[in-house]
């Protein structure tokens, strides 16, 4: 294979990007972010490697988790940690379950740019180009809005840095502090609907208590009161992506700047197409969503495309099929990883699957799908005796009604209350931590299997 350059995605074909109408104004702006410092650092992509190394051989867990798209107008702190809190509160019960440690990847500072099912949308008549996310144009539907503006990626780019910034602070100064988060989760359990997740959380504090006693505290431990925290996103703006590039200076190798772990969407994964060729060049993890149409073949080819070494850690397959679909695909995208003996790590994506549009005329996702489609893939994984090592969810730490269903029953009529997303329904931080509780039954089960199997 020749030399790689990080232009080389230039020459290929690209597919759900803007067209730009001023060449010179984007120049101008690649030109800028070129010389900003990297988001993310070439030690941290290395750390995140080795743990997702780790996940694939069932030896942690992923958890990514976070919006759908992330949007200039609601960006504030609160909502950066209310997202994180959540996170942290999933990441202690599915640690607690699946008894190793849980990596947390926020689709966060970076989440700007959706692809689209179609160029255009029509609204009482009129058509305009669709909304490709914050970092390409404007939500409001007016030609002016719609129109793709470069600097949008600046902004893009501040708004990343102090995202950053913030959960940099939050995930080492304390405000990670197991027994504070653990604290969070115990105030959902002790409402009447959540009565059934009960009994775990009591084990949880049980176990924190049992810790204490033996002196292992937040005062102790760094581990009590710290977190590993990762950041995550579509590379699908590939002129920001390519700007943000930089060389390791300490191995020589090419990093993406703008993000610990980027993916290739479902839309996106054309073996010969930009995005497969930029991704294949850099060190960063590398997420692939698998949806119904991926061939094995396709797969195969991209396997060998993005990983030829075969290095743990580098590829993770993010299964997206929708409930009662998942046995149609799966197991053969399984048998094809296998026959390439590739090292992957295996995570289900159990909400693009599931969006339906709802009585009320809302696009929205049923809670209930979601689980189903996790039921699933842990079921499928077992049959085949391989590792479901992760989930990955739209989610948010606000109190909205996108998703129906969950504990406190959000119903169709609901989804008018609070429908806050630009793009596709999440999950609010109660339905969240709930799935959490229901994924964690799922692990606690395979480990039952596991020691039943050993005695």
């Amino acid at each position: 294979m020749t030399t790689w350059q990080k232009t080389d995605w230039r020459t290929r074909p690209r597919v759900q990007m803007p067209d730009y109408t001023d060449p010179a104004a984007l120049t101008a702006v690649e030109a800028q972010l070129s010389k900003f410092p990297p988001l993310v650092f070439a030690g941290e992509v290395r750390s995140l490697r080795a743990k997702l190394a780790a996940a694939s051989r069932g030896e942690a867990f992923l958890l990514q988790g976070g919006d759908c798209a992330e949007s200039f107008a609601e960006f504030s702190a609160d909502n950066i940690r209310d997202t994180f809190k959540v996170l942290l509160q999933m990441a202690v019960v599915l640690t607690f379950a699946a008894k190793v440690p849980v990596v947390k990847v926020g689709r966060m500072a970076g989440q700007f740019a959706k692809p689209r099912s179609a160029p255009t949308e029509t609204i009482g008549g009129v058509e305009l180009p669709s909304y490709r996310g914050d970092i390409i144009n404007g939500f409001d539907f007016t030609p002016e809005a719609r129109v793709p503006d470069p600097s949008r990626m600046l902004q893009a780019y501040t708004q990343a840095a102090a995202s950053l910034n913030l959960l940099r602070a939050f995930s080492k100064g304390g405000y990670a502090d197991i027994h504070r988060v653990h604290s969070w989760t115990l105030g959902f359990t002790d409402r009447e609907e959540a009565e059934k997740y009960r009994e775990m959380a009591s084990r949880i504090s049980d176990t924190l208590d049992f810790m204490s006693a033996a002196g292992i505290t937040s005062e102790t431990s760094n581990a009590m009161s710290t977190v590993d925290f990762y950041t995550s996103h579509e590379a699908l703006l590939l002129e920001y992506e390519e700007a943000l590039t930089r060389v390791d200076s300490t191995t020589g190798q090419t990093i993406a700047g703008s993000g610990h772990m980027i993916w290739i969407g479902d839309r996106t994964r054309q073996p010969d197409g930009a995005h497969v060729a930029f991704a294949r060049g850099v060190q960063n993890p590398i997420g692939l969503k698998c949806g119904p149409s991926l061939s094995s073949d396709d797969l195969k080819r991209l396997l060998e495309l993005l990983n030829p070494k075969n290095e743990a850690g580098r590829i993770t397959l993010i299964a997206r099929f929708g409930a009662g679909k998942v046995g149609d695909h799966l197991p053969r995208l399984i048998r094809a990883v296998r026959e390439e003996g590739a090292n992957v790590l295996w995570t289900c994506d159990p909400m693009h699957g599931n969006t339906i549009k709802s009585a009320s005329g809302y696009k929205t996702r049923p809670f209930e799908n979601v689980l189903h489609e996790v039921q699933e893939f842990f079921a499928i994984h077992k049959a085949e005796g391989t590792i479901p090592g992760g989930v990955h969810f739209e989610m948010t730490g606000k109190d909205v009604t996108e998703c129906t269903g969950g504990v406190r029953a959000v119903s169709d009529e609901d989804l008018s209350d609070r429908y806050h997303t630009a793009c596709d329904p999440r999950l609010n931080a109660s339905q969240a931590l709930e799935l959490a509780f229901l994924v964690a039954e799922e692990l606690s089960g395979r480990r039952e299997e596991a020691r039943r199997a050993i005695l």
